[in-house]
């Protein structure tokens, strides 16, 4: 003997009378009201199905929305319940890449200001003089102070491995005028 409950409605039968060759069965003796049946197995996974039923015996059936609980789907009587597809109990893992670290935004706060300063030098055209002496006058009005050491020559000497040696046309580090030859 086996016991099923509805709502709170306790049914007792037994398990030959209660289910047929083809996968049907039938509940008979239910009061008035309003039910949720729900299929509940370990491998297939169902909707729950709203079954109405008036004081008059006319049953009507729904599809449950927990959403949009005004939305009814009817279901044609005799109820037919199919399985949606099997249930997904664990979850894939997701991998690690590098676009992952290069997307973080720490790293990324670190790295674009990096690269703007190594890569804007070769960018602008230096070899222009009015556009030379532009920039000479804007890095003196951003480095007021003489004694510290311009950052882009560090960055340049850090990056490319010279010593120290400056070219003729660049900026010295003290924010003195490059010397000019004469003839």
């Amino acid at each position: 003997m086996r016991e099923d409950v509805i709502c709170g409605i306790v049914i007792t039968h037994q398990p030959t009378h209660l289910l047929r060759t083809d996968g049907s069965f039938a509940v008979n003796d239910v009061p008035s009201g309003s039910y949720v049946i729900e299929v509940v197995t370990p491998t297939y996974r169902f909707e729950p199905v709203r079954v109405d039923i008036t004081t008059k015996g006319k049953m009507r059936a729904r599809l449950v929305n927990y959403i949009k609980t005004s939305e009814v789907i009817r279901q044609p009587y005799p109820l037919q319940v199919r399985a949606n597809g099997p249930h997904t109990y664990f979850m894939k893992r997701e991998t690690w890449g590098w676009t992952d670290f290069l997307m973080n935004p720490m790293v990324m706060m670190m790295v674009l200001p990096l690269l703007i300063i190594v890569l804007l030098p070769k960018v602008v055209n230096t070899n222009d003089p009015e556009m030379r002496k532009e920039m000479e006058q804007s890095m003196n009005m951003l480095n007021p102070n003489p004694e510290l050491p311009d950052v882009s020559e560090l960055m340049t000497k850090l990056f490319s491995g010279s010593k120290g040696t400056s070219k003729a046309g660049s900026s010295s580090s003290k924010g003195t005028r490059p010397a000019v030859k004469r003839r």
